[in-house]
């Protein structure tokens, strides 16, 4: 009897794996050295789910008009409505962010209606997919030398509020920049063990 084929062949099990700070150092010095309209796109594309935290749905069905304006430029603070649960997240973007998407915005001539992340040529005038943002993401990390099978777009969208969580054990405000709107859920989200919860109590002694 021919044996099955395994259900997780090739999948990415489990949860994917945030990056560390030295990581997105990495891959952002992979996009200053190239130079070029795909690593400006991709470093804009990169940086804003990073600061974001938004689900690849969200990032990929972005306009230009919600990030910026011709009176005001790329915002500071951008507030959105979630596809998946129909809430609203407000997210910072920092001032490394809003310069890439300001290059990005200049070199590839969009207006406010436009896709903000399109095709470089077949399909520029079309949103990519999240299948093709899954994609890049695969491209980056394994360029940045990591194993790609433990990467995915949720890696981006788990980093900043892992490191935020680590840093300050501030679970709530993961919570509120991830957009949930149960606090067990940040809980799983992050990976947060009763390891974790002992160590942030041996740094907060009153």
């Amino acid at each position: 009897m021919p044996r099955k084929k395994p259900w997780n062949k090739g999948r990415t099990v489990g949860q994917s794996r945030p990056l560390n700070p030295d990581q997105v150092d990495l891959i952002r010095l992979m996009f200053d050295q190239r130079a070029n309209s795909k690593s400006t796109r991709d470093l804009a594309l990169f940086n804003l789910a990073l600061d974001s935290q938004l689900r690849g749905c969200d990032l990929v069905t972005l306009k230009v008009r919600d990030v910026s304006s011709p009176e005001h430029g790329v915002y500071e603070v951008v507030t959105l409505r979630q596809q998946k649960v129909s809430e609203g997240v407000t997210f910072h973007l920092s001032e490394r962010t809003r310069a890439s998407l300001e290059r990005w915005i200049i070199a590839s001539d969009k207006v406010g209606a436009s896709w903000l992340f399109t095709g470089l040529t077949r399909g520029k005038d079309r949103a990519i997919s999240v299948e093709q943002f899954r994609r890049l993401v695969k491209e980056w990390v394994s360029t940045a030398g990591l194993d790609p099978t433990h990467y995915t777009p949720h890696s981006l969208r788990r980093t900043q509020a892992t490191h935020i969580y680590r840093e300050t054990g501030n679970l709530r405000a993961a919570q509120l920049l991830l957009g949930h709107k149960n606090i067990q859920n940040t809980v799983r989200y992050l990976g947060i063990d009763k390891a974790d919860a002992l160590e942030i109590a041996r740094k907060y002694h009153l």
